[in-house]
């Protein structure tokens, strides 16, 4: 037996086996799409659990926040009396779910959770925005768009689809990045109708073909403004204050005032030298005569002689 254990062990080949259930499919066979003009699909990762399909839908990235932009959803169908129509268990949307989904999708960013009720075409959903370090936006959203009540022939109805949106990108904004929570378009859908998440088509809008009902292509463009009864007064346009800055005048030259000849009485000097004008004395003489005294006036002023100025050897003429 030993011997025939060991032939069979020499003999056996190995084979590896692919995992059943986890492809990449086409990007067209996509569950759900972003919006027009993107983010665009890089692929698409399947996985199925019996009848339950999960796509992960990787986007274009712009940041340099590690980890990848993605689209994920999950089609459950369950009911808790027939196990056949899934594999997985009905989880509710918990927050500490939530927080564990975030931190392992946005690593190293803080997102605050947004408490704006909010919604888009498949129902309400939540979602937490932050920013990174070196400065871009990232947004995680999550929704669940669960099926309500079907006839009573069918028992309840369980179908539920979850969705799971990553996106960080360096350029755009908040607001930039919600409006792909809102266009994003499911494809997906049940085969059975009780497990359909999405309830019953609406119908068309019950004013369309009733006369008396005016449809505008464009119903902002084309609702009137409320027409004000009465006489109203033109509103006065309010002036602007401009204020003036201070001019500056130049000064205007002034003439030089005419002051009287600051001559006095003439003291006699000695020996026959002519005589001084005393200085501090006012004299009686006109004007004119003090603007433009004439050439002899001028000439007649005498300077004392050197020996009056002298402490030493005055002599008696300069002391009379």
């Amino acid at each position: 037996m030993t011997l025939a254990g060991l032939t069979a062990g020499c003999t056996t080949t190995g084979h590896i086996r692919q995992s059943i259930g986890v492809e990449t499919v086409d990007n067209d066979k996509a569950l759900a799409f972003p919006p027009p003009g993107g983010p665009a699909i890089v692929n698409v990762v399947e996985r199925r659990h019996a009848k339950d399909v999960e796509q992960t839908i990787s986007l274009s990235t712009s940041s340099s926040v590690p980890g990848q932009n993605f689209l994920k959803v999950q089609f459950l169908g369950l009911t808790g009396s027939n196990p056949g129509l899934g594999s997985r268990p009905y989880n509710t949307i918990s927050d500490l779910a939530i927080a564990r989904e975030m931190a392992s999708a946005v690593p190293g960013v803080r997102l605050a959770r947004s408490a704006t009720f909010v919604q888009n075409s498949y129902g309400p959903f939540g979602y937490a925005s932050g920013q990174s370090r070196n400065g871009d936006t990232c947004l995680y959203a999550w929704q669940q768009i669960q099926a309500g009540f079907s006839p009573p022939v069918e028992q309840r109805n369980f179908g539920m689809v979850q969705v799971r949106l990553r996106l960080c990108d360096a350029h755009a904004t908040e607001r930039q990045l919600l409006g792909t929570v809102y266009g994003y378009t499911i494809a997906g859908s049940f085969d059975g109708a009780p497990l359909n998440p999405f309830g019953a088509p609406r119908g068309a809008d019950a004013l369309l073909g009733k006369p008396g009902e005016p449809v505008y292509p464009d119903a902002a463009a084309y609702r009137t403004p409320p027409i004000s009864i009465g006489y109203q007064t033109a509103p006065v346009a309010a002036r602007r204050f401009v204020p003036r800055r201070p001019v500056a005048v130049q000064p205007q030259p002034q003439a030089a005032p005419v002051l009287p000849p600051m001559i006095g009485p003439r003291v006699p000097l000695p020996d026959g030298q002519g005589d001084m004008p005393q200085t501090g004395a006012t004299s009686s003489a006109p004007a004119t005569t003090a603007q433009h005294p004439p050439a002899a006036n001028r000439s007649s002023v005498i300077v004392p002689l050197p020996d009056c100025n002298g402490d030493a050897g005055i002599s008696d003429a300069c002391r009379r």
